[in-house]
């Protein structure tokens, strides 16, 4: 699993002009699923973001994560960050798993950032024309790769 972290004063998902999600102060999460992820990526990576401490303390030192701040989630499907663009100029998704395995996995890291955050996350609608809006606050972005660990 790939994942684009923002971090955000506000977010939002629109499809067909209705907005489906937003926040106020939290996390934007892209998630890229590629078909060898498993169960023991999404418990690594849910971890990762709901502890990851990238927000502001009293001292305005990034001392605090999502769950410290009590901050919102939204979590948009992204096939495009498996993109492979070393052979030509046309990228190459070959390694973004499927619906048939992408959907599950993306239900089931949902599924469990609303377990240990104890409330809702929003989400996209996956495979649709979706409009993300974002204020990104800091401006912070962090790309955590589930399979380096980094």
């Amino acid at each position: 699993m790939r994942t684009v972290l923002q971090r955000v004063s506000k977010a939002s998902v629109t499809v067909d002009g209705k907005v489906i999600s937003s926040i106020e102060n939290g996390l934007l999460v892209l998630l890229g699923i590629e078909d060898a992820d498993n169960k023991d990526d999404i418990d690594w990576l849910t971890n990762k973001v709901l502890n990851l401490r990238i927000f502001n303390d009293e001292d305005g030192v990034m001392n605090r994560s999502v769950t410290d701040i009590d901050g919102d989630i939204i979590v948009v499907s992204q096939f495009t960050l498996h993109a492979q663009t070393k052979k030509g100029n046309r990228p190459s998704y070959i390694k973004a798993a499927k619906p048939d395995l992408a959907i599950p996995m993306y239900e089931a890291f949902v599924k469990v950032l609303e377990q240990r955050l104890g409330k809702k996350v929003g989400t996209g609608i996956f495979g649709a024309d979706m409009k993300v809006e974002l204020l990104n606050d800091g401006p912070v972005t962090i790309t955590i790769d589930t399979k380096n660990k980094e």
